[in-house]
């Protein structure tokens, strides 16, 4: 039985950067013909070389992530998430979209690495294998089959994973698509159904969320139609416990009554948490429909991921 996922041995091929925000590292590797292109939200793990021992101490096996959490911090390579941007078997290539923060002396080490890499480079992805014969899981966009409008809202951490959805939408497929960026030259071209708006956000200088938040409530207002609030709504501490909730239909559960509207937001977890508490429990959409996902926290590394 293969395992949906695998660790591919990968190097750079070419570095492209896309805006002030954004560089694309497109990797190459002898055997990503087996990387399977599921595009939408495809979370994978980039894993990076240690600087004076390179991959040598990653574990090899299926159970390499156990075994890497047991090492010392010296000999653990650094592990991030990122979306699948583009997947291309026949090339053996995959693009992944790293969001270059200001590089400070606190930057992550996925930008710092970004920063200094050269076609050749070493690295390796932990992605889905094409061979294996079922769900690989790791996305969360689930497109229900009622054609009502779609919310699709984020800030630069979410806009591969948004733009990456857009490409793969029913072209039939109608709503909106927030994306809030830090500089007005990110706004990227991207390929949308003609029914979906697309809208950059750019805050230049202001702080995170002060453009998403008051575009994801006029949205809201624009798609939603009146529903009752939520008696029944728990808050989440985003600084205690993880924000990721999506909706899973279990066998033999019923589907919300009514879905007016299915949206999808990710971002800074405080302000993926605020919209959370308007969707859900001041403008009255069922949690059902929604998919709410705090990829990271201000001022908290992601260290185990």
């Amino acid at each position: 039985m293969i395992d949906p996922y695998r660790i591919f041995h990968v190097r750079v091929s070419r570095l492209s950067r896309l805006s002030p925000t954004f560089m694309r590292v497109t990797f190459t590797g002898d055997d990503l013909d087996l990387f399977a292109d599921n595009g939408l939200d495809q979370r994978i793990k980039l894993i990076l070389p240690l600087p004076e021992h390179g991959l040598a101490p990653l574990p090899a096996d299926s159970d390499w992530y156990a075994r890497w959490r047991e090492l010392p911090d010296e000999l653990r390579n650094p592990v991030r998430t990122y979306t699948a941007r583009a997947v291309r078997p026949g090339l053996r290539e995959v693009d992944v979209d790293i969001v270059m923060h200001e590089l400070h002396d606190d930057a992550g080490p996925a930008a710092r690495w970004a920063c200094d890499a050269r076609p050749g480079d070493e690295a390796a992805l932990f992605g889905p294998d094409a061979r294996h014969d079922g769900d690989h899981g790791g996305a969360e966009f689930r497109l229900p089959a009622e054609n009502g409008p779609v919310l699709l809202a984020g800030d630069e951490t979410a806009v591969p994973a948004i733009a990456a959805i857009l490409e793969r939408m029913p072209r039939h497929c109608s709503g909106e698509a927030l994306l809030e960026v830090p500089h007005e030259a990110d706004v990227l071209d991207v390929d949308a159904p003609s029914g979906l708006a697309v809208t950059w956000l750019p805050r230049d200088g202001s702080g995170h969320g002060s453009r998403l938040v008051p575009a994801v409530r006029a949205a809201a207002g624009r798609l939603l139609p009146s529903l009752p609030s939520s008696r029944q709504f728990t808050d989440v501490d985003v600084d205690v416990e993880e924000l990721w909730e999506v909706p899973e239909e279990e066998e033999g559960q019923e589907a919300p009554a009514t879905r007016p509207m299915y949206a999808w937001l990710a971002g800074e977890a405080a302000v993926i948490r605020t919209l959370r508490r308007h969707l859900v429990a001041e403008r009255g959409l069922d949690r059902r429909s929604v998919a709410f996902m705090g990829y990271w926290r201000m001022g908290r590394s992601e260290q185990y991921e």
